[in-house]
This record gives C-alpha cells, structure tokens and sequence, in this order.
C-alpha cells in the first residue's frame, strides 16, 4: 500500500482549502535522516495545496512529511461572549483605618444591644473588673500625685508673687476635677489595659480562638467584648475620683512645705471653688474615655491580621487611637459641660 492511501485520510482537499484559514497550521513528522534546512524551508511554505500536491505525488515512508491540517477561521478567533460590565465599586476595598473605625461603630451598636438585653457573662465582667480597677489603682494614684505636684510648682509660684495664694487652692481643685484627673487616668488606663485588650484579643483572632467560641455556640461579643467595655466604664469613675483626691493632697503638702502656704487656705479655697457639677461632669467624661478605650482596643484586637507581627502593630494602633479619640471627646465633652462666664474662682477668693 502506497503512503499516499494511508495519509490521505489526514490531508484537506484543496476544494475545501479557500473556505478555511489561509495560513495552515503545519505539524511535521519525524524523520531522522532529514536535514534541518529542509525543514525550515518546508515550514515556510506558504501555499498549502502545493503541500497537499507535493505529499500526494512524492509521498515516501522513510522521509519527512508534512500533514497539512487547515484550520477554521471561526476556531482561531476569541468569540467567547462578552461578559457583563463589573460595578464600578466590585474591587474597591475600604483602606484599613476607616475599615477598623466602621467595626468599631458596629461593635459598639452591638454591645449596647447585648447589654441591654441582658447577655452579659458575669463572671468574665468581674474578672476584667478586677483588672481594671484594683490592679490599676497604683500606677494611677502615683501618676496623679506626681502631676497635681508638678501642676502646683507652675502656678504657686505666680500666684504668690500676685498675692492671690488665697486662690490657688481653687484653682489648683478645678483644673484636677475637670481636666487633669479624667484624661491622666485614661492615658494611664489606655497604656496598660488598652493595650493589653488588643493583645490578647489579637492573639486569640490570629489563632482562630475566636472561631472556635462560634463553633461552640457562645457569641465573642457577649464573652470577650462587653465585659471588657462595662469593667472599663464602671471602673474609671472611681479611679478618678481617687486620682482628684491625691493629686490635691499631694498640692496641699508641696505648697505648704516648699511655698509656706497653708494646707487650710489651700483646701478653703478649694471647697469654695468647687460644684457638684465639677465632679460629676468628672465622672461622666471618665466614663466615656472607658468605654472608647474598651471599644478601640477590642474592634482593633479582633480585626487583627498577619500573625505575631499583626498583633503587635494592632496593640500600638489602638493605644494611639485611643489616645486621639480621648483627647477629642475631652475637647468636646468640656465644651458642651462648661459653656459661658464662670464665676468659680470668685468665690474661692472670697
């Protein structure tokens, strides 16, 4: 039998040719004893009936032979169907800052719906009390009776020189119970329990623990979250009031021992100057420097990512943003409690 008969099978009628595409895709097959210039020059041929004359005519089993296999027009095109435009905003991720600033929002709706309706894991919230109040008690008195002492050697000094000592006592109680104590005892609270919240819960998001309360049954919100955000609202209150009392008795003694005046001229002036406002607008921005630290550093702990390196850029962007969010609420908090003239001051030098 002829090689022609046996590749005919395999060859396209010219007849046929000039309906397909007009560069054939040519496939060799290997003969050994056929030198490599041959092949270029049978590549490059560029009619494909003179290939199909030439392997019908001249067609032998021991030399290299080219099947000529045209290809259609419609297989070599891309007519796959367009797909539908993408909406405009399909890949678009919110930058992380803004991404963690909306889970805060989310968990703070969530853990005042929790609370309210009454899922609060009790002893959890007594354990992170615990943490927050008594262990941190301290590092807070220490730092509020360093700063009432400092706060005092600025204005003593001036004042005595005006003969107003009479009013340093006053000045001295307004400055702590509005100012001073809330915001030093929630930078003091931000840097020790802030960050260790936004460790730990960190830690545990990057090795799945969080999952693992899902898988069984228990929310990570009413377990993890809330208990941290009461403790720290419950807690700071107290801490305040306590860091005020220390820092004006440590300005009492340092005034009465470095500058000779009086502890009683110093604490008249103060009961004088003070309101029960002053106290309880003390209290109230206590409470709100708590629970944003809780909420900051608990959204910054759960939206950790990328392991032990994760954790540690979380625990330091949470103590900066709770440092920012309480000194904004400060800026705003005292603008809406103390509004117009006040007369205070007179008072304490009367």
């Amino acid at each position: 039998m002829e090689a022609s008969s046996l590749l005919r099978p395999f060859l396209t009628p010219s007849s046929i040719l000039p309906r397909l595409n007009p560069k054939p895709f040519l496939l060799p097959t290997l003969n050994p004893k056929k030198k490599r210039s041959r092949w270029r020059s049978q590549l490059k041929t560029p009619n494909p009936p003179l290939i199909h004359r030439h392997l019908s005519s001249n067609c032998k089993p021991n030399r290299v032979h080219f099947l000529c296999l045209a290809v259609p027009e419609e297989l070599t095109t891309n007519n796959a169907p367009e797909s539908d435009p993408e909406p405009l905003f399909s890949r678009w991720t919110p930058p992380r800052p803004l991404w963690r600033g909306l889970s805060a929002l989310v968990i703070a709706g969530q853990v005042v719906r929790r609370a309210l309706a009454g899922h609060v894991h009790r002893r959890n919230t007594l354990q992170q009390l615990e943490r927050v109040g008594p262990r941190s008690t301290g590092v807070c008195l220490l730092t509020a009776a360093f700063v009432g002492m400092a706060f005092t050697i600025q204005f003593v000094r001036e004042f005595t020189r005006l003969g107003l000592h009479r009013s340093v006592g006053g000045v001295l109680a307004l400055a702590l119970s509005r100012e001073l104590s809330p915001v030093v005892t929630a930078v003091v609270i931000a840097g020790r329990v802030g960050s260790a919240f936004a460790a730990e819960l960190g830690t545990m998001q990057v090795s799945e623990q969080t999952d693992t309360l899902r898988v069984l049954g228990a929310n990570p919100v009413d377990y993890l979250v809330t208990p941290r955000v009461i403790a720290c609202s419950l807690a700071l209150p107290f801490l305040t009031l306590m860091c005020f009392t220390v820092g004006l008795a440590s300005s009492a003694l340092l005034a009465d021992a470095v500058f000779g005046v009086s502890i009683n001229i110093i604490l008249d002036s103060a009961r004088k100057a003070l309101r029960p406002w002053d106290l309880i607008s003390a209290m109230v921005k206590s409470q709100v420097f708590g629970g944003i630290i809780a909420i900051v550093s608990c959204a910054w702990g759960v939206t950790t990512l990328g392991g032990a390196k994760g954790v540690g850029e979380s625990t330091t962007s949470a103590v900066v943003i709770s440092l920012v969010s309480i000194f904004i609420a400060d800026f705003a908090l005292s603008y809406c409690f103390f509004q117009g003239a006040g007369d205070s001051l007179k008072y304490a030098m009367g």
